[in-house]
C-alpha cells in the first residue's frame, strides 16, 4: 500500500516525539519535593554570607557594630532598629523594605538614599538580588 508522502511525514514526526519523550520521562532525575523558592533561598544564604554578612547579623536580638540586624528586614521601615546609629539621610527617608526597594538598595544605595553611612556594595546581578532577597524574606516571616 502506498501512502501520501505529508503522511508518513507525520507518522514519523509523531514517532519522534513519542520517542524523545518517553526517553526523557525514563531518563530524567526524580526530583521529589524540589522547591524552587528553597533553592533561591539557599543561593540567597551563600550571597547574604559573601556580601553582608561581615557587617550584618540575622541573629535574634544580636547586633553588629557596622550593620543593622537584618532578620525580620522586609517591610521593615528604614532606620528602625532601637539602638542603631543610622544616618539622619536613612531615618527621614520615609522608606519601607519592600521587595522592591530592598533590590534598589542592593543595586546602589548611596544613589538610593544619598548620605547615607553605608559603604556602597553593589549587587547588580538581579538573579543575586532575588536569591538575597528571598532568603531575608524568609527570615522576616512569622514562621521563623
Amino acid at each position: 500500500m502506498k501512502y501520501p508522502r505529508m503522511f508518513v511525514f507525520c507518522a514519523v514526526c509523531f514517532v519522534a516525539t513519542a520517542t524523545v519523550g518517553l526517553a526523557q520521562r525514563t531518563l530524567a532525575p526524580t526530583m521529589p519535593n524540589f522547591s524552587v523558592l528553597e533553592a533561591e533561598q539557599v543561593a540567597g544564604q551563600q550571597i547574604f554570607k559573601d556580601h553582608c554578612a561581615s557587617c550584618h547579623t540575622l541573629k535574634p536580638g544580636a547586633q553588629t557594630a557596622f550593620g543593622p540586624n537584618l532578620r525580620g528586614v522586609v517591610d521593615r521601615r528604614a532606620g528602625s532598629v532601637p539602638g542603631f546609629p543610622y544616618s539622619d539621610a536613612l531615618k527621614n527617608s520615609g522608606l519601607t523594605w519592600t521587595e522592591d526597594n530592598l533590590r534598589a538598595w542592593i543595586a546602589d544605595n548611596a544613589r538610593m538614599v544619598p548620605n547615607t553611612l553605608m559603604p556602597h556594595v553593589s549587587i547588580a546581578d538581579w538573579a543575586e538580588q532575588i536569591y538575597l532577597i528571598a532568603y531575608l524574606k524568609k527570615l522576616s516571616s512569622p514562621q521563623r
